[in-house]
């Protein structure tokens, strides 16, 4: 097996968080209310995930509005309206095709941006930092918008409890411009990897070619209509989760040469309490530094980061100066970590 993507921006040029931006759908779901149509309980959810609620997007709502709304929110903090990139990270994009990025570009009056989606699931916002910070190194571009967006209540299977319970919808995104390496808020380097022998642990079976090319052979059976919603395998999730976000996450210490006890905040994926806590534990850090918000908008994929920084830095727990590290682990399987030193700004 190759080795991981684990590399650190080149001296000068970096690219520097200037802006952070969220947006929840205003509709609430609460355990209690899951448990008047399925077979759980608040109990059941909160001892297995830490879930207590989560925000579903209401009919007609796709995630490109989502990310729009958080997108103008990044914006407004980072006191600019202009950027060359847009890189919106999403398992539910608004079309197969086109990618949902360049619209929502449009929509923020960023004309003739560059716009791509990145599809690395849970891991689609450090992917997406990584590969923003790329096109800044580059010399690509000087300001990128990066949006993590999802509308998981479109793809959950409601007679499907253990899956039902667990996603929200929501989008978070950061403003990144070149900067110096040395200022606060210059992402430090990146850990990227992935093991696509791995793909059925987490995964969408119907929807695209692979599906499509089987239905059109000769005899081939009806396609079950339970594959076009979302499927995961949880148990080997969360041992994978955990091991390989461990894992990512020292790496990225090891190459900003931060020791563990060091770290102010650990901000991860907002899948499961548990995963978090078994991580920081596995890293010799305090649970206490792990930021956790999923109990109150559940796991929000590729925006629970931002998400999770923008709560963090609204209750002042997450302060300029302070040491952050960031890791994620999403289906194909993927996972990826960045860190960066809190700069001053405000999240919207």
């Amino acid at each position: 097996m190759e080795a991981p993507l684990t590399h650190a921006l080149p001296p000068g040029r970096a690219a520097v968080l200037a802006g952070l931006g969220t947006f929840v759908p205003p509709r609430v779901v609460t355990n209690e209310d899951l448990s008047l149509t399925m077979d759980t309980s608040d109990e059941w959810i909160r001892t297995r995930t830490g879930i207590t609620q989560r925000h579903w997007a209401d009919p007609g709502t796709a995630t490109g509005d989502l990310a729009v709304a958080a997108g103008e929110r990044a914006l407004k903090s980072a006191g600019s309206d202009a950027v060359d990139l847009v890189v919106l990270a999403t398992t539910t994009p608004d079309h197969p095709c086109p990618a949902t990025a360049p619209e929502v570009a449009s929509r923020l009056g960023l004309q003739n941006a560059a716009a791509y989606d990145i599809a690395a699931v849970c891991s689609g916002f450090v992917y997406g930092l990584a590969s923003a910070a790329g096109a800044i190194a580059a010399g690509i571009a000087d300001r990128v918008l990066v949006i993590g967006a999802e509308t998981y209540s479109t793809i959950l299977n409601p007679d499907d409890r253990t899956t039902s319970v667990i996603f929200g919808d929501g989008a978070g995104a950061v403003v990144l411009r070149a900067g110096d390496a040395s200022e606060p808020g210059a992402l430090l380097g990146h850990d990227l990897g992935s093991d696509g022998s791995l793909k059925d642990l987490i995964i969408v079976p119907g929807g695209g070619s692979r599906q499509r090319s089987a239905a059109a052979a000769p005899g081939a059976p009806e396609p079950d209509p339970a594959d076009a919603y979302f499927s995961m395998q949880g148990k080997p999730v969360f041992r994978h989760a955990v091991t390989r976000m461990a894992a990512s996450s020292q790496a990225m210490l090891d190459r900003a040469g931060w020791a563990a006890d060091s770290v102010d905040w650990f901000v991860g994926h907002q899948a499961n309490v548990r995963i978090l806590h078994a991580v920081a534990d596995q890293l010799g850090m305090p649970r206490d530094r792990t930021v956790v918000n999923l109990d109150r908008v559940g796991n929000t994929s590729a925006a629970s980061i931002p998400l999770a920084l923008s709560d963090a830095v609204a209750a002042g727990r997450i302060t300029p100066g302070d040491r952050v590290l960031m890791s994620a682990f999403g289906g194909g399987v993927t996972w990826g970590s960045t860190a960066l030193v809190w700069p001053d700004v405000a999240a919207y």
